[in-house]
């Protein structure tokens, strides 16, 4: 009996006059990610199939569940559109997938895309569960609350048999919706702010912000893991390594003590600016969460933000840090954020930073050193490094 994988695509079917483009972006993206493996994948306006090698459907399952723009995925079983090949299949399903020794109930569920096939979704429910019910007696139907939901595709070449149905990221394929840098540091926010914004479509770059030696080797290797983990939901990224020593040590040798987090966040933003114009992005992504720390009150907001035109992504904005931290473990990003190797927005972090800074008193500090030379020489002097999917995946059982 032939067993596919049948991707549905949800919130895609939503798209109208684009959704040709949002499922062959989607298309390309399971190709990718299951380059590795003995695949065929063909795909229509309401679904995707992949035929596989049953010796790797544990891990293509797997796979499948870091995509997004899958709304969900399920294992089915292929057979001809009559209706004795569909029954002869469902036979073949439930005596391979439920205890039938067990009393369980069920419910049939047709989905008829064939108009041709002589009987309708109603009537095809009616007949193939008689038929369960002659050859299962053990099974009873509740169209309520059924252990078993037996689902019927009825399509032109061939129909589908399936029980369970798996739940996707959902979200919109990466890269449909242009390109974006996020602002990553070390810590819990940025990187689920990363992933959100990887969720809704954008191609991600990322940015860090290094100032050695005042941050450590230990911190940059931990930003790369980071990274890695957002890549597996992203695809291959760059990681952009600011060289930030300079500019720092300048802010905190001409600024005072209490502005010092304010201006610094006025700096970046010029720097990341310039880089998505550089790297021809389209917004600014970051782990910013109102009222978190001091320079994310809303006033601080707003005087940071004063410095650039470039739209800024704060996908965590609203969310409170616990949600934030369940998002961070389930994406496995957690257990490396909580690493102890600070960052360059951490190491220099005054007593009593301002949490409602003046404009004119933040201008009035930046005048007093020529921040925009030691910019350029930043911008000349950045590393880049290509980011793959994490090698060392470990994949269990996602069912």
């Amino acid at each position: 009996m032939d067993r596919v994988i049948l991707i549905k695509y949800g919130e895609l079917t939503t798209k109208k006059g684009n959704r040709k483009l949002f499922i062959k972006t989607l298309y390309f993206n399971i190709l990718k990610k299951l380059k590795d493996f003995d695949v065929n994948i063909f795909k229509d306006m309401s679904r995707m199939y992949i035929e596989f090698n049953s010796e790797d459907l544990d891990i293509i399952l797997k796979k499948i569940g870091e995509i997004f723009g899958i709304h969900s995925f399920l294992i089915a079983y292929k057979t001809n559109s009559d209706i004795s090949s569909i029954k002869n299949t469902i036979k073949e399903v439930l005596s391979s997938n439920i205890d039938l020794e067990d009393l369980s109930t069920f419910k049939v569920e047709t989905k008829r895309s064939d108009k041709n096939f002589p009987i309708d979704s109603l009537k095809c429910n009616h007949v193939f569960g008689g038929y369960i019910l002659e050859n299962f007696p053990n099974l009873k139907v509740d169209v309520h609350k059924p252990k078993n939901l037996i689902h019927i595709e009825i399509r032109k070449d061939y129909s589908y048999v399936y029980l369970n149905e798996y739940k996707g990221l959902g979200g919109y394929p990466v890269g449909t919706l242009g390109k974006g840098m996020l602002m990553l540091s070390g810590g819990i926010d940025s990187p689920v702010a990363g992933y959100l914004a990887i969720k809704r479509g954008i191609k991600l770059d990322l940015v860090y912000f290094e100032a050695i030696p005042h941050t450590s080797l230990e911190a940059r290797e931990k930003v790369i893991r980071l990274a890695k983990k957002l890549a597996i939901y992203g695809g291959k990224m760059r990681l952009i390594i600011v060289p930030f020593t300079k500019l720092q040590e300048a802010i905190y040798k001409n600024v005072d003590g209490n502005y010092s987090i304010t201006i610094m966040r006025r700096m970046m933003y010029r720097i990341m600016e310039k880089l998505t114009l550089r790297f021809k992005s389209l917004v600014i992504v970051n782990g910013e969460s109102i009222g978190q720390v001091a320079s994310q009150t809303l006033t601080s907001m707003r005087v940071i933000n004063n410095v650039t035109n470039m739209p800024i992504i704060r996908p965590v904005a609203c969310f409170d840090k616990l949600e934030i931290i369940d998002i961070s473990k389930k994406i496995g990003t957690y257990d490396i954020s909580i690493l102890p190797y600070e960052d360059c927005c951490t190491v220099f972090v005054p007593r009593h930073p301002i949490i409602n800074p003046n404009l004119k008193h933040c201008e009035e500090l930046e005048s007093k050193f020529a921040y925009e030379n030691l910019i350029e020489e930043i911008l000349a002097n950045l590393k880049v490094i290509t980011i793959n999917e994490e090698v060392e995946n470990k994949y269990e059982d996602i069912l």
